[in-house]
């Protein structure tokens, strides 16, 4: 027999999901400080009902979370029986949902590659991958290198930071307003949109706010198009329209500002906290990439997203799952299936952080380089540095998709500056790309790519953690550490050949 949460059938004695004949699960809900503080905790009895569970996105939003690991790839692999494109949503459509409940900007239907199936999807995801692939690893690490340093220096010299709001959280901004030719002040309005929309306050204004920004941009890349992302998607032949050009762009900058962050500070928090990753030097491999496997099999930035919906009924995993009721992956609990039972994660690129199937994230490889060059460049400058509070009592934002820190404070003997190089503000402007770039953006010619590796090393390839000795700032000799020295000095000295 199988069990359906919402249609009355009740589930046999000693099921989980008995509830005293009631015929419905309690669902256990996704939100709110419990489950913020130990998502684990709740994962671990959502798997006694097996691979999938009934579960609470937010007050009114049922859904059935797939926890285990082959469920989840069955899932992200069978678009014939499980569909992205959120129209069939129907809790949503009958009204039985609000739309102004804080989780449906994160779940309902935009024109974009992340919500659509089959021939829509290949044709909205072309212009993204043939994009991304303009762009240079070489200038992109470049740029990040420099864009740390512009922030690292303002913080540098006080001896504490608080390394989410002051560096995770910009890095990625500046790194977007260059690939995208975007103006600062419609990026700052753009995070500050997804921002919302990803804490699920105030959803629907910040909803609103993405969309006007993406729509002015939009316009300016229409009047003067550059060597960056934007313009490219605007110029590929497959001409979208501008709806769907704000939906792109929306999916892109979801993707590359709130989990880029997630990923940088959850992996200087595992850093700074677990001395396996400090500690160790032998065995080939670098820490940063260590601590990168770890956090994107434990704690992956999106822990629980690639929302889909069956096609039509059927049994999965012994439950009978509806048509058009959301089927949540939850990365963080695949990852942890105890059925996969290997704690050698270092190396193993295994995991699902960046989903699987037709959706797998396009831009994977560059965002591991961003947040590598992050941590590396970060622990470079700042050898020294140390958490300004227990692991423990760090606290972690509620919401049922992300996995993120509310703050990562730290401290650390104060720093000299370093001599950095001013960051272009857009990369489409005249000062930055030549005249005679007026060029077709699509006939190949990556002039973002040339223009950005002319300011930063060409002679070396690029690699997904290896700082590049010629692009590290040197580390200036520091004031004596406060308490026990961490082990971060040595391994700078390790990382340059010192």
């Amino acid at each position: 027999m199988t069990f359906s949460p919402d249609t009355g059938a009740v589930p046999p004695p000693g099921c989980p999901a008995h509830t005293g004949g009631t015929g419905h699960a309690a669902r256990e809900p996704l939100y709110g400080p419990e489950f913020a503080a130990d998502p684990h905790a709740v994962y671990a009895r959502l798997r006694q009902y097996g691979p999938t569970a009934p579960v609470e996105l937010a007050p009114g939003v049922h859904a059935t979370l797939v926890t285990g690991y082959q469920a989840a790839l069955e899932v992200l692999r069978s678009p014939e029986k499980f569909a992205k494109d959120a129209r069939r949503w129907k809790a949503l459509a009958d009204g039985r949902v609000a739309p102004d409940n804080p989780v449906v900007p994160m779940m309902h239907y935009r024109p974009n590659c992340l919500f659509n199936d089959g021939e829509t999807h290949a044709r909205l995801r072309q212009p993204v991958t043939d994009s991304l692939d303009r762009v240079d690893p070489n200038a992109l690490r470049g740029y990040v290198e420099r864009s740390a340093d512009t922030l690292i220096d303002r913080f540098a010299p006080t001896g504490e930071a608080d390394l989410l709001g002051d560096y995770a959280k910009v890095l990625p901004l500046q790194v977007f307003q260059q690939l995208f030719g975007c103006p600062p002040a419609l990026g700052e309005r753009l995070v500050k949109g997804m921002s919302g929309i990803f804490d699920g306050v105030d959803a629907e204004r910040a909803n609103a706010l993405l969309t006007e920004t993406c729509i002015e941009l939009i316009s300016l890349k229409r009047r003067q198009p550059g060597a960056d992302i934007t313009s490219w998607m605007l110029a590929h032949p497959v001409r979208l329209t501008d709806e769907e050009m704000i939906h792109q762009l929306v999916v892109l900058m979801g993707a590359g500002t709130e989990p880029q962050q997630n990923l940088i500070t959850n992996a200087l928090r595992l850093l700074l906290s677990d001395d396996r990753f400090a500690g160790d030097l032998s065995g080939g491999s670098l820490p940063v990439d260590d601590a990168l496997d770890e956090v994107l099999w434990l704690d992956p930035p999106m822990a629980n997203y690639a929302i889909h919906y069956p096609v039509h009924d059927l049994d999965f995993g012994g439950v009978r799952l509806l048509e058009g009721e959301p089927v949540v992956i939850s990365l963080a609990a695949a990852n942890n299936d105890p059925a996969l039972v290997s704690d050698h994660r270092a190396g193993n690129r295994a995991h699902l952080a960046w989903s699987a199937g037709p959706h797998t994230c396009p831009s994977k490889d560059a965002a591991r380089l961003i947040a590598a060059v992050a941590v590396e460049k970060l622990l470079d400058r700042i050898p020294d540095i140390e958490l300004a509070v227990p692991a423990d009592q760090l606290t972690w934002r509620p919401g049922p998709f992300a996995r993120a820190l509310a703050a990562l404070p730290v401290r650390f003997p104060p720093v000299p500056l370093t001599v950095t190089t001013p960051l272009p503000t857009q990369v489409s402007a005249p000062e930055a790309v030549p005249a005679r770039d007026h060029i077709d953006p699509t006939s190949g010619d990556s002039r973002w790519n040339a223009s950005q590796a002319s300011q930063a090393p060409s002679s070396q390839a690029p690699s997904s953690s290896t700082p590049q000795g010629a692009t590290s700032t040197p580390r200036q000799p520091g004031s004596a550490p406060r308490g026990p020295r961490r082990l971060w000095s040595s391994l700078a000295a390790w990382w340059h050949g010192r």
